[in-house]
């Protein structure tokens, strides 16, 4: 380049943003971003290629995200070359859970303190109905250990529509409660209108908002921002498949979506606390 060509400066786009001093002069300095602990089941979105999953692992130099399909992929750890929620960070390694003063409690996937050496009660004639055996999974997956400590069993309905002859049939009475925990209990839906028909002191009705149970997973834990809109119409499990990318059958989707919930964490609040009142309905603490 000839001694009469001025350098000027230039800039680039993305990570290293901002003015690049070409004449040997003194450049602007790097771009600092907030530090954001990689924890597991994190929704990231890597800058570069734009790929969207959650955190499966963090060694400090690659983070390894699991994409909604459930590929997984390795990428390098650079400062701010991950987003969450629209904000651009760098990913550190998670802090080491603080010892505490003595042996923690063991908790259930419920959240409730494990009980060591318990065995399993005897089975009560009260129940818990679901409407499929996915939402049947779901309970078992979260709710098991306290569910035989109460010596509860969760049934699957396989379908609302007959809800009043299942009731009928089953005969509750004050030792032999039923509770029934219905997808899509909103305002004006059949699920809503299969609830108010039955008026029973023995039977409580609970359920979620949502159109099926796949939905009570939270979206951060399969690595997607929010569950897709189905139209009317369209099967939901089925479109929920072609939505997600997914070529299996919704059957082996479903196991995949289990095999990421590991606690109540992992699920909606409304769906919480709809099986936790269950649980306690059919089986109350003895009275004092």
């Amino acid at each position: 380049m000839g001694s009469g060509q001025a350098v000027g400066s230039r800039s680039v786009s993305g990570i290293l943003s901002g003015p690049m001093d070409l004449s040997g002069g003194r450049r602007a300095p790097a771009p600092k971003y907030p530090t954001l602990e990689a924890s597991k089941g994190l929704l990231v979105r890597h800058r570069t290629s734009g790929v969207v999953g959650t955190v499966v692992a963090f060694s400090g130099t690659q983070v390894k995200l699991r994409q909604p399909s459930g590929r997984e992929q390795v990428f390098p750890v650079a400062d701010g070359a991950f987003s969450v929620d629209g904000a651009i960070v760098t990913l550190v390694r998670p802090k080491p859970a603080a010892p505490g003063a003595g042996s923690p409690r063991a908790l259930t996937a419920s959240g409730s303190v494990a009980v060591p050496g318990h065995k399993a009660r005897v089975a009560r004639a009260s129940r818990i109905l679901v409407e499929g055996l996915h939402d049947a999974e779901l309970v078992e997956k979260v709710w098991g250990d306290d569910l035989r400590v109460e010596g509860v069993v969760v049934e699957p309905l396989h379908g609302a529509d007959d809800l009043a002859a299942v009731i009928r049939e089953f005969d509750p009475g004050p030792e032999r409660r039923l509770g029934v925990l219905l997808d899509h209990l909103v305002t004006h839906s059949k699920e809503s209108r299969l609830a108010a028909a039955v008026d029973h002191p023995q039977v409580l009705i609970t359920g979620h908002p949502f159109v099926d149970v796949w939905q009570a997973i939270r979206p951060a834990v399969i690595g997607i921002r929010a569950w897709p809109e189905i139209p009317r119409g369209t099967d939901w499990k089925t479109g929920i498949c072609t939505a997600l990318g997914f070529s299996g059958t919704p059957g082996e989707l479903w196991t995949r979506l289990l095999s990421r919930v590991s606690s109540y964490r992992d699920l909606e609040p409304a769906l919480v606390g709809a099986v936790e009142q269950l649980i306690d309905f059919v089986a109350p603490p003895p009275e004092d």
